[in-house]
């Protein structure tokens, strides 16, 4: 029997993109021969980026060992991440070369060389090893977006200790268990960051986090908001003194290919994070290649900026080891998009001369919901290519993004790809694909993804499971001494398929489109909604900035849509203008798309990073006590949706 679509494909979008003429004159890619080629033979594709991209001091003889669902890439071979990072750009002569342009929230710059970037990682690898950090050996690391972030990391790779890196925004409880999980031996972090005009402290919440965590040995301070801490005598330091009279001559410890790089935490449905385990040799291939190939990287002309946190796998993988792997030139910003002023972003992108963004598409909608006066203010017109990641784009947000912030000139690379996966899997290549907005495309060269429907049948059209049919070198390795929960999450839905929870459908032309978490389906009237296509469609009408939307338990229906709605700048709400926006998504999708009550905001619930938390607008449609919101930019912001949302009269 033929797999039918399990989730309704709403949304149409008709509008296409070829990529300018001049800019596939000049790509690294401008044709179809690297996806043949990377058909043909995957395993020896993967063996050839391997070798083109990453220094190896021991070659490989195996390309791929895969007993499902564990994975081993490059067998036999040895490297070190930060020697592929740092040394080998130095050693070829371009050591002059800017790695990073940094700058402060206040205002306060660093410009950072491959070559002092070389010298910083080397003292610090000595400073970890004179606390006894040791190959093997976990290094929490817990920092506001500063340099000494990524040397942390660089230092801790050079030694073949694995850096579990937690997002600054997060609580001390989940700083703690992160810890606990890892045992980890040191923890690196700061007296304090800079955000949004004030000093948000990061020592007083690390103290206590430690008080519960026995692995910990040591704590290194960098002075940054130079607010008060205490310091423990004999555990607690601050780094600029222990760097003082560091060497900064530290041979790479060779590393084989499987060996541990990092733990990145991610939530689980348990109360107990899970850590995901990225290794060495895959993992560097997949970035490098991703980072080079995706964002058409011109090492010698290109500025890179990816505006992530390196808290998140973004920053790991688009920030550090990806751009400084292929000897990029990339920016760093520490603080937020509106500090001083709303046009912060594009400052720097004129100040740096930035030819490649990478941004989300929360960001982007923020943009729109500021007005296009803020970018229009700056000569942007170094831009040459802009990228999108986190989560699936809505169309108008796409255009948006190419007309307001590209000039109309500029190709936009939608990607997908999570924290599990490392590296992008899903996403144009900028010289070669024609562009749909909101659409990721298709799977990059190397890379097998097919929807299913419930019982793991493909389709070619419709919508359903996303799944991956075969391993891919940046897979992850596992979670964190728990190989029976990897498998389980991961593995068992699907009989031979990688399945990690996100909903897509496929169009006539083959396109893929992310429809968000399965979680966020809606079953109403027996119709399987995505949130996403019906974000999509009140984001298209010309008032809207910004929705999400959740499913609320209806009696009649099953589910009820309920939509919160940020108007772009200076529009006014009522009632009226509700129905209009409902009659809008009816003719979009479907009268079943349609929400049942829209809540005007003027804002949505966050966390630091961007993400909007659907859990807590499902709890305020439902009238539940609020979950833990410890990691909202703006905890006032779901009191304010919740009175509002007692205000609002349901529409039907």
């Amino acid at each position: 029997m033929a797999a039918e679509p399990t989730i309704e494909a709403l949304y149409l979008e008709d509008r296409t993109f070829p990529p300018p003429e001049e800019f596939r004159r000049n790509a690294l890619i401008a044709d179809a021969k690297i996806s043949e080629e990377a058909e043909a033979d995957w395993e020896g594709f993967w063996a050839k980026q391997a070798r083109e991209l990453v220094s190896w001091s021991t070659d490989f003889d195996t390309v791929l060992e895969w007993k499902l669902p564990f994975a081993k890439w490059f067998v036999g071979g040895r490297l070190n991440v930060s020697y592929n990072c740092l040394d080998r750009h130095v050693e070829a002569g371009r050591g002059d070369r800017v790695a990073y342009h940094w700058e402060g929230e206040p205002g306060d710059t660093r410009t950072i060389t491959y070559a002092d970037l070389h010298t910083e990682v080397g003292k610090f690898a000595n400073v970890l090893k004179s606390l006894g950090v040791e190959k093997g050996d976990r290094v929490a690391i817990y920092m506001p977006m500063i340099p000494e972030l990524p040397v942390a990391m660089l230092a801790c790779a050079r030694l073949g200790a694995p850096h579990s890196v937690v997002f600054g925004g997060f609580s001390s409880d989940a700083l703690r268990d992160r810890i606990n999980d890892a045992e980890a031996k040191v923890l690196i972090t700061a007296d304090g960051g800079n955000r949004r005009g004030s000093v948000f402290p990061l020592k007083p919440p690390a103290d206590q986090a430690i008080a519960e965590a026995p692995s910990i040995e040591h704590v290194i301070v960098v002075a940054r908001g130079k607010n008060d801490v205490e310091m423990v005598e004999g555990r607690d330091h601050w780094y600029h003194e222990l760097m003082r009279d560091a060497s900064p001559d530290c041979p790479p410890e060779p590393m084989d290919s499987e060996d541990l790089l990092y733990l990145l935490y991610t939530s689980g449905t348990t109360a107990k994070p899970k850590g995901i385990m990225h290794t060495t040799g895959g993992y560097l291939t997949q970035v490098a290649f991703t980072h080079k190939y995706v964002f058409d990287l011109h090492p010698d002309t290109d500025v890179y900026w990816c505006a992530a946190d390196i808290g998140w796998v973004t920053g790991h993988s688009y920030i550090v080891y990806g751009p400084l792997a292929n000897g990029a030139t990339s920016v760093i910003y520490e603080g937020t998009p509106d500090t001083p002023n709303r046009d912060r972003l594009w400052s720097i992108v004129e100040k740096y001369r930035v030819t490649t963004l990478y941004t989300a598409p929360t960001a982007i909608r923020t943009f729109m919901k500021w007005g296009p006066q803020e970018p229009e203010q700056h000569d942007l017109s170094s831009l040459r290519l802009l990228g999108s990641v986190g989560e699936p784009i809505n169309p108008e947000a796409w255009v948006w993004y190419w007309q307001h912030i590209g000039g109309g000139r500029c190709p936009v690379v939608d990607t997908w790809w999570q924290t599990e996966t490392g590296a992008i899997m899903i996403s144009p290549l900028p010289g070669v694909t024609t562009l749909k907005p909101g659409s990721a495309t298709f799977p990059l060269p190397g890379i097998a993804a097919e929807v299913v429907d419930e019982q793991g049948n493909r389709f070619e059209k419709g919508g359903g499971y996303l799944t991956l049919t075969r391993p891919w070198p940046s897979m992850l390795r596992g979670i964190y001494r728990d190989p029976e929960r990897y498998q389980e999450t991961y593995w068992s839905r699907f009989a031979g398929r990688y399945f990690a929870g996100d909903g897509a459908k496929v169009d006539d032309d083959g396109y893929l489109w992310l429809l968000g978490r399965v979680d966020d389906v809606m079953n109403v009237s027996g119709h399987r909604v995505s949130t996403t296509e019906v974000e999509s469609a009140l984001v298209d009408h010309q008032t809207v900035a910004e929705a999400a939307v959740v499913g609320a338990k209806d009696e009649t229906t099953g589910q009820a849509i309920i939509a919160f709605v940020t108007l772009k700048g200076g529009i006014e709400h009522d009632a009226a203008h509700g129905e209009m926006l409902r009659e809008h998504v009816a003719a979009k999708i479907g009268r079943f798309g349609r929400p049942k009550t829209i809540i005007f905001t003027d804002d949505l619930p966050k966390t630091r990073s961007g993400k909007i938390m659907r859990r807590l607008l499902r709890d305020v449609a439902e009238g539940r006590d609020l979950g833990d919101t410890t990691t909202l930019a703006d905890p006032a912001v779901v009191d304010e949706i919740r009175r509002r949302s007692q205000t609002s009269p349901t529409e039907e």
